[in-house]
């Protein structure tokens, strides 16, 4: 594979990381929604058919942009209740967090079969913008 892959995966992306004590020495992930968004993506992937390229075996890069919805205070009232205010926001800077958001992603790639370990990621670039919800995944050999 010379050519990056790229794909976009709607919905609300959902962050990975935060884990809960249930007793016993046993760990469950906090977030609810990070099985069916890492699910979703996993089976986005797939259907693109990313796994049937070769598998990428060295170093890869990735680029993950993730999209959410804009709160209903980004908007005017009234007549301009349909429009932007000119102070809104482009970027996301609140929770969850950039770095928990791409290792959901990065596993849902490994769970693919797209790439054997996401260890192999060795260039990966995150943001986080307001849009339609979801996130946009380049991803290509890192030469």
């Amino acid at each position: 594979m010379t050519e990056p892959l790229h794909l976009f995966v709607p919905g609300i992306p959902a962050a990975q990381g935060s884990k809960t004590h249930v007793g016993r020495g046993v760990m469950i992930e906090s977030s609810k929604r990070l099985r069916p968004w890492r699910a979703t993506v996993t089976a986005a992937i797939i259907e693109a058919g990313w796994h049937l390229e070769p598998v990428l075996s060295g170093p890869v890069a990735v680029s993950l942009i993730f999209t959410f919805p804009r709160p209903r205070a980004h908007y005017g009232t009234g007549g301009n209740a349909n429009r932007l205010k000119e102070t809104a926001p482009e970027w996301h800077d609140k929770r969850p967090d950039a770095d928990k958001l791409a290792r959901a992603v990065l596993d849902a790639i490994t769970e693919s079969g797209t790439i054997r370990d996401d260890a192999q990621v060795v260039s990966l670039q995150v943001r986080k913008r307001y849009g339609q919800p979801g996130v946009r995944i380049t991803l290509g050999e890192e030469l």
